[in-house]
């Protein structure tokens, strides 16, 4: 039940991507950037300098630094550590006890990690939007959009996606900044997302001429 050890493999680029069945336009005055669970713990099944993780930290980072320069808020979703049997609820039964009592195992990568005007969700299951205020903050500040990055693709990001669309947000599946337990896994979240709730792209296109 504990996690995988990762095998390196390529980033997905744009010539990968399925087809989207929408054809919806993220905008900065009504988008926000989720980093969606960026933790040491998770990220620690990769080989550290090798793709995907490479590639995952260095888009993220562009992407936080592109809000910044747009406007557009940062919000981020971690899971606490030493969660009892009662909050990891059905949980415990597929991935164990989860994230140790540990302060660094906690932490959000340095690569990546929140800015002071950013907010951190704490987050208790798949989708970011169960047993959060994700919702409420989004609607707070008068935004329909949801940008999702991080880990992994077809768990928690794919969850998140779909749980948007249940709530009619429009979310965006960045595809070279997600990663995932390999490939597959990977190329099946872009396609499940890209045919049933959300828009797939890049990063270097998400917010293009903007």
């Amino acid at each position: 039940m504990a996690l995988p050890a990762i095998a390196p493999y390529p980033m997905p680029s744009a010539g990968d991507l399925p087809a989207n069945r929408v054809d919806w336009k993220a905008d900065p005055s009504r988008a926000v950037l989720l980093v969606h669970d960026l933790q040491n713990y998770f990220l620690s099944a990769y080989r550290t300098e090798e793709s995907p993780v490479t590639d995952l930290l260095r888009n993220v980072a562009a992407l936080k630094e592109q809000a910044a320069r747009l406007g557009i808020p940062v919000l981020y979703t971690a899971q606490p550590g030493g969660q009892t049997p009662a909050e990891r609820g059905l949980q415990q039964d597929f991935w164990g006890p989860g994230l140790p009592a540990d302060e660094h195992a906690a932490a959000i990568a340095d690569a990546v990690a929140p800015g002071p005007d950013d907010t951190v969700l704490t987050k208790w299951k798949y989708s970011g939007f169960v047993r959060t205020d994700l919702a409420e903050r989004m609607r707070g500040l008068g935004r329909d959009q949801l940008v999702i990055t991080g880990v992994y693709a077809h768990i928690g990001v794919m969850m998140t996606a779909c749980d948007a669309w249940m709530r009619d947000l429009q979310a965006f599946l960045v595809a070279d900044a997600v990663a995932d337990f390999s490939a597959e896994d990977h190329a099946m979240a872009l396609r499940w997302a890209a045919g049933k709730c959300a828009v797939v792209t890049t990063t270097a296109t998400v917010f293009e001429g903007k």
